[in-house]
């Protein structure tokens, strides 16, 4: 009789694990009474609890956000990385939003424009970064330019306006009324004591 070796190995049947030749036969009769391979995985599991691995790791759910079927053991994944409805967030303003909407909100967001204030020149928000790193703060002439347009249109109107009356003459007219009718006042004055010291000597 051939006496095998210590290294010499057998695969079992029903667990495909290399075992010791020596050991092969008590090995296959307790791992095809106590283990069960899974269907789905391929993983060896006890066969008590092979229901409760297959409900736990390969049963269909739903995700909660988009109602897709899946395996459990990939739901976490699937929600972290995958739906399209898992809540994501803007690059540009930040908002929360779905993540299938996202490309189109970026579309529309990114061409919104914001002044920088180093150069004084609107940039897309998009372009705001790569903007920045070569901004060499040089301020752009044509807000010098709009200043002066303004200045001109300014100008112009001021030229439209009808001209006031002359505060000067009107003052003066004023004093010499008031002048006239002091002097009027004392004539009076003067005859009416006048006319009555006379009175007085004729009495």
């Amino acid at each position: 009789m051939e006496a095998v070796s210590d290294q010499d190995t057998s695969i079992c049947t029903h667990c495909d694990r290399a075992i010791p030749a020596a050991n092969i036969d008590l090995h296959y009769a307790h791992c095809s009474r106590k283990l069960e391979k899974c269907k789905v995985c391929g993983d060896m599991v006890p066969r008590k609890n092979a229901e409760d691995h297959y409900l736990r790791t390969h049963a269909p759910v739903s995700c909660s956000l988009c109602s897709e079927t899946m395996e459990r053991d990939i739901l976490d994944i699937h929600k972290g990385e995958n739906c399209p409805q898992r809540i994501v967030t803007c690059e540009f303003c930040e908002f929360p939003l779905p993540a299938i909407d996202l490309a189109e909100h970026q579309e529309v967001c990114g061409n919104r424009t914001e002044l920088c204030h180093l150069c004084n020149k609107y940039v897309r928000l998009r372009e705001r970064f790569s903007h920045e790193a070569r901004c060499n703060g040089i301020q752009d002439s044509s807000v010098g330019t709009s200043r002066n347009v303004r200045e001109a249109e300014r100008e112009q109107g001021a030229r439209r306006r009808p001209p006031l009356p002359p505060q000067n003459d009107f003052s003066t007219k004023r004093l010499l009324f008031t002048i006239a009718i002091t002097g009027i006042a004392v004539i009076l004055g003067s005859f009416f004591l006048q006319k009555k010291a006379e009175s007085s000597d004729v009495h």
